[in-house]
């Protein structure tokens, strides 16, 4: 069901901002209906009645109007709602409780009992999700690390893709995703928010997400913004991401669309990427840890080559510029609570909005990491319990890569 067909879903979407004045007039032209209403509330309302009759663009329009409003609480809240409430019509759709081995909250799966699931799924004793506004760097943050840094000033600051999979059919017998869509809201806010312009496309086959990578790669657009990111969301396994239909999409032919040599339009830019996927059945049940100071040995430095011959053009290694961080390690289940999205999602977002203003993104992936690793799982009675994930990135950038959030030359 579309959120933005249904006028009575907005009816209730906007009682959950208590009769704020929202904006968009300038943006969605009303009908005269708007301005005969009396009251704020009433004209509210009836602006929300007639959003979803704007066309496809006017629910964008609208969180973009929020956000020049400084009402980014607002689009928050309109986004975890719509999340939540996703959430709570598929569960319905697919679950009967009396069929669970949990309460309907817990558990979308009535086949067999949860423990007996190597899927990306866990539970844990917290509430809701909370994503917090991205803050700002300043602009002598950026004119003290621009040059050491990749160029990252234009607007957009790039494209984004999210590939987001939560429903699956029946012939490999994966499971529904719940909390998927509380992932993908996140990180759509997230990302415009960083100042990118997202493209969201969901429940697609393998064949599907090949083809939307591959038209994602070669759009024209590339050539004049300074970064990309591209998030996939579905089950997996070591080396690839299940599409709707149960078939596999290899990862390494998703970075392959986006390396020097087949998208040059982002050639010596930085290429982001961000997989919530399981990579095995392994569940990591965790270790007690033992007393005292751990301890490391880094290894020495090897010697740069010296006096290399020069080549008439210059070169570039076939794959560069990328980073790309992973939800759990090799061989290992990733954890997703149902009503909160996925750990590493969550994390991702809450460092990201907090530290993007003065943090690197492969330090903001070791602080993902450090949050990941203190997290643990709360099912009692099952084998998740106190359950543990450990999730880890790997980079071939060249330079430091700031987001410079909010900051734009000459503005």
């Amino acid at each position: 069901m579309s959120l933005q067909q249904d006028t009575n879903i907005w009816r209730w979407l906007f009682s959950t901002t208590n009769g704020a004045v929202l904006p968009g007039e300038r943006y969605i032209h009303t009908s005269g209906k708007t301005q005969a209403k009396s009251g704020s509330f009433d004209r509210n309302v009836e602006f929300l009645n007639l959003l979803p009759k704007r066309g496809p663009n006017a629910f964008s329009a609208f969180c973009e109007a929020l956000r020049e409003t400084q009402q980014q609480h607002l689009e928050a809240l309109i986004l975890k709602t719509m999340s939540n409430l996703s959430h709570e019509i598929a569960r319905l759709e697919h679950c009967h409780e009396s069929d669970l081995p949990y309460p309907a909250s817990e558990s979308c799966n009535s086949k067999r009992p949860r423990w007996l699931e190597p899927i990306e799924d866990s539970l844990d004793n917290r509430d809701g999700p909370s994503i917090p506004p991205v803050k700002y760097c300043t602009p002598e943050f950026y004119h003290n690390h621009q040059h050491l840094a990749y160029k990252l000033t234009s607007e957009p600051r790039g494209l984004a893709l999210i590939l987001s999979n939560v429903r699956f059919s029946s012939e490999k017998d994966l499971e529904y995703r719940a909390g998927g869509d509380v992932d993908c809201a996140s990180l759509e806010m997230l990302f415009r928010h960083l100042g990118y312009q997202v493209t969201i496309f969901r429940d697609q086959t393998a064949q599907e997400m090949q083809n939307a990578l591959e038209r994602f790669s070669k759009l024209r657009d590339h050539r004049d913004v300074d970064s990309c990111i591209i998030a996939l969301l579905s089950h997996g396994v070591e080396g690839g991401v299940y599409g709707s239909d149960g078939k596999l999409l290899e990862l390494q032919e998703a970075f392959r669309l986006f390396d020097n040599a087949n998208c040059p339009n982002l050639q010596n830019k930085p290429k982001m990427f961000f997989i919530q996927a399981c990579r095995g059945d392994e569940l990591d049940r965790g270790v007690d840890q033992r007393d005292g100071k751990g301890r490391s040995d880094s290894p020495g430095c090897e010697e740069s080559d010296a006096n290399k011959e020069e080549s008439l053009k210059l070169r570039l290694p076939t794959c560069s510029d990328m980073i790309c961080g992973y939800a759990c390690l090799k061989g290992t289940a990733a954890m997703r609570n149902t009503k909160r999205g996925s750990w590493y999602v969550e994390a991702l977002t809450s460092v990201f909005a907090e530290d993007s203003q003065h943090t690197h993104v492969a330090d903001m992936l070791v602080k993902v990491n450090r949050q990941i690793k203190q997290r643990e799982g709360y099912a009692p009675g099952t084998e998740f319990h106190r359950c543990k994930e450990m999730s880890e990135y790997c980079s071939t950038l060249c330079r430091d890569l700031y987001l410079f959030p909010g900051y734009l030359p000459g503005k």
